[in-house]
C-alpha cells in the first residue's frame, strides 16, 4: 500500500453505509483494511440490489461495491471461538476500529471498548450510531432516511415547505463516515504525542446536524426556522435555477458588484427599485425570478452559458449522473478508477476524492495513489489474513 495511512492497520466491523465508507476512507490513503463480516451473507449490503454486477460465482450488489474498495476480507463468527480468538488476534495488531453496531452489541460479544483498549491501548476506536451511544434516544436504529427526517434536513431539502424530501444519496450515512474517518486521523495524531488510543463517536444526527451550516445559525441566532423552498437560496439572490428557452442553467450571484455586471450583461436596471441590494432582492425574490426568467427566455442554454461566462457570472447546466462520469473534467481529476475485481472482472469504479502532491525546486509532483483494491468477495482473504496473524 502507499498513500498517508500506508502501513495503519484498520479493523472494520461495520456494515451497511456510514461504518464502510469510512473505513474506504482510510483505506483509499493507504490504510490496510481489514473488514470483518458475517459467515454466509457477509455485509448486508452485498444483497442491496438490483443493480446487481454478474460474476463468475454469483452477482455482486453495485451498492456493496460503492464503498468497500482497498479492503481485504474475512468471515468470521463472533460467538465462535474461533472468531472471537481470530478477532482478538487482529485487534491487538490493529491500529484502529471500526465498528456501528447498536449500543451494547459489541459488550455482549465480550468486545465492549473497554476489552478492546484493555487488548491494545494504543488502538483507536471509532463507534457510528443513528442518534449517539447516549442521551434519551441512544440506543435508535440509524436508517439514513429516517435521520435525514429527524435531523432536519427533509425539511429543507424540496420545493416547498409542505413538500419534504430526502437527498438523492444517504447523505446522513456518508457524512458520518466522513466525520468519523476525520476524528480517527484525529485520534492517531494525537496517539503520536501521548501513546495511547481513544475511543471516537459520531451519529448520523451529529453527522447531519453538522452540515447544517447557516440554517442552523439561522435558528440559533435569529431565531427564524429554514423551510423547503426548491432551487433558489434562502438567503442570496439570484442564486439558483432559471428556466431558458430550451431548460434552465443555475447561476450564483454571490455580491452586488457581481449583480451590477449581470444586469448589465442583460439590460436590466441593476438599481431597480426593491432589486439593489441583496437583502431587497431576497424579499423580492419572485418577482426576481420572473426577471431574469424573462430575460433568459430569448436564450437556448448552452449560449447562455458561455454568456454567463463571459460576464464572469458563476454558472453551470445541472447534469445526469452518465454525464457526470464521461465529463472530461471528472476523468482530470482522478474522479474515477479501474480495478480487476477477482470474480466479475474488470471493474470501474467511482474514485477517491482526494490527491495528493509533493513540492519541490522544480514544482509540484503528484502522488496521489493509483492502483486501487476491488471491493473483496466475501471471505476473499481468510487465508492470507491467518497466515499474517501467524507471523
Amino acid at each position: 500500500m502507499t498513500g498517508p495511512l500506508a502501513g495503519t492497520v484498520v479493523v472494520d466491523l461495520t456494515r451497511a453505509l456510514a461504518g464502510p465508507h469510512a473505513a474506504m476512507m482510510l483505506g483509499d490513503l493507504g490504510a490496510r483494511v481489514i473488514k470483518v463480516e458475517s459467515p454466509g451473507t457477509g455485509d448486508d449490503t452485498r444483497g442491496w440490489g438490483p443493480p446487481f454486477v454478474e460474476t463468475e460465482t454469483g452477482r455482486e450488489s453495485t451498492y456493496f461495491l460503492s464503498c468497500n474498495r482497498n479492503k481485504q476480507s474475512i468471515a468470521l463468527d463472533l460467538k465462535s471461538d474461533d472468531g472471537r480468538a481470530t478477532l482478538e488476534a487482529l485487534v491487538r495488531r490493529a491500529d484502529v476500529l471500526l465498528e456501528n453496531f447498536r449500543t451494547g452489541v459489541l459488550d455482549r460479544l465480550g468486545f465492549g471498548t473497554g476489552r478492546l483498549l484493555e487488548l491494545n491501548p494504543r488502538l483507536v476506536v471509532l463507534s457510528i450510531t443513528g442518534f449517539g451511544h447516549d442521551g434519551p434516544e441512544g440506543g435508535r436504529a440509524g436508517y439514513d432516511q429516517i435521520a435525514q427526517g429527524e435531523a432536519g434536513l427533509m425539511s429543507l431539502t424540496g420545493s416547498a415547505a409542505d413538500d419534504p424530501q430526502r437527498v438523492g444519496v444517504p447523505i446522513g450515512d456518508l457524512l458520518a463516515g466522513m466525520y468519523g474517518a476525520y476524528g480517527v486521523l484525529a485520534a492517531l495524531l494525537e496517539r503520536e504525542r501521548t501513546g495511547r488510543g481513544q475511543v471516537v463517536r459520531t451519529s448520523l444526527l451529529a453527522g447531519i446536524v453538522g452540515v447544517h451550516a447557516f440554517q442552523g445559525t439561522r435558528w440559533t441566532v435569529a431565531g427564524e426556522v429554514g423551510v423547503a423552498q426548491g432551487n433558489h437560496h434562502p438567503s442570496i439572490a439570484p442564486y439558483g435555477l432559471f428556466r431558458c428557452r430550451d431548460g434552465a442553467v443555475q447561476i450564483a450571484v454571490g455580491s452586488d458588484k457581481l449583480w451590477e455586471r449581470f444586469c448589465a450583461g442583460f439590460g436590466l436596471d441593476p438599481a431597480a427599485p426593491g432589486l439593489a441590494t441583496n437583502a431587497e432582492r431576497v424579499a423580492a425574490r419572485e418577482q426576481l425570478v420572473e426577471i431574469v426568467e424573462k430575460a433568459f427566455a430569448a436564450w437556448d442554454s448552452a449560449a447562455l452559458l458561455e454568456r454567463l461566462d463571459e460576464l464572469g457570472v458563476p454558472a453551470g447546466r445541472v447534469r445526469g449522473v452518465d454525464d457526470v462520469y464521461t465529463w472530461d473534467q471528472t476523468t482530470s481529476q482522478g474522479l474515477l478508477v479501474e480495478v480487476q475485481h477477482p470474480t466479475a472482472g474488470p471493474v470501474t469504479l467511482p474514485g477517491p476524492p482526494l490527491r495528493f502532491f509533493e513540492a519541490g525546486a522544480g514544482g509540484e509532483r503528484e502522488v496521489t495513489r493509483t492502483e486501487h483494491l476491488a471491493p473483496p468477495p466475501l471471505n476473499h482473504h481468510d487465508e492470507a489474513i491467518r497466515a499474517w496473524l501467524a507471523r
